[in-house]
């Protein structure tokens, strides 16, 4: 066990991994200023957008106009999601720094996602690791279904590992791996990141838990005693997955923050504006769709 850290950088993921799984269309102004109030809580990396085709994600349709909207203030990171070059070029035409690129440790999984094998999706975002090389952008890589699959059941740790070790060779400075349908225990987060952190550096790893089965906080910690100092959560546990039924949503940032603070890590983030974000966002999904979404702290 390494000591626990003092201080672990928070990537908010609400306003893309969390938003683009709710069904009833959030307006763009909406998400602007989600993110500008995320953005006066302190947090340092807020994952913005995606831009992906929105014949396949409808929601996020609005992604250039709430990027070139939004404050962005010095300092803090506004990562979008790219699927290829075509996104990545629409994404640096609107001022993006730093992007993302994603795939699955699951062949059934990423089948299902984007009607492609794992080697034939990171082939696809080759181009774009390149382009971002030379133009100085910043790349963050996720990995999905590290501890399991709604199609396959169980993952190999050796694929998490091997799909893991590919995107920091290509050049992802950071891989978020993600339990994307909320599946693992602390004993199993515990092994995949350790068999993971043999081969990448533990100071490139992020750790993405979902929390249906209320094992996410557990986890966290289990991967913080290994060494992990960079946690994804969403504020007001917002999301899901679309291609994972019956997973819901991401941990929730105010529960994420209260517990670090709780055990005197530092993370830079004022809670009490947090929760009252994540409430203001609970209040506008609720005037959408009439239900109300994660927990708060």
């Amino acid at each position: 066990m390494s000591p626990l850290p003092a201080h672990v950088r928070v990537v908010e993921v609400g306003a893309r991994d969390g938003l683009q799984n709710e069904k009833t269309i959030v307006a763009a102004a909406v998400k602007i200023e989600l993110i500008d109030r995320l953005t006066e809580t302190g947090l340092q990396s807020i994952e913005a957008t995606s831009f992906v085709s929105p014949k396949w994600v409808p929601q996020l349709a609005d992604a250039t106009e709430v990027f070139a909207a939004i404050h962005k203030k010095p300092g803090v990171r506004y990562p979008v999601l790219v699927p290829n070059l075509q996104g990545y070029e629409r994404a640096r035409a609107v001022g993006a720094t730093e992007i993302a690129v994603f795939t699955a440790a699951s062949e059934a999984f990423n089948r299902k996602n984007i009607n492609a094998s794992i080697d034939e999706s990171i082939e696809r975002f080759e181009p774009v690791m390149e382009r971002a090389k030379t133009d100085g952008v910043s790349v963050r890589g996720y990995v999905s279904t590290v501890l399991g699959c709604p199609y396959q059941g169980e993952v190999p740790v050796a694929d998490v590992v091997r799909v893991a070790k590919r995107l920091h060779g290509l050049g992802c400075y950071e891989i978020s791996l993600g339990d994307t349908i909320g599946i693992g225990t602390p004993a199993k987060a515990r092994a995949m990141l350790s068999a993971v952190a043999d081969d990448v550096p533990m100071s490139a790893l992020a750790v993405h838990f979902h929390d249906t089965r209320g094992q996410a906080l557990a986890n966290i910690l289990a991967c913080l005693e290994l060494g992990v100092r960079v946690v994804d959560s969403a504020v007001s546990g917002v999301g899901g997955c679309p291609y994972a039924h019956g997973a819901t949503g991401n941990v929730a940032s105010e529960d994420v923050v209260y517990m670090l603070h709780g055990m005197g890590i530092v993370t830079g983030i004022d809670l009490p504006k947090l929760i009252d974000t994540g409430r203001w966002l609970s209040t506008q999904l609720a005037r959408g769709n009439g239900s109300k979404v994660g927990n708060a702290a």
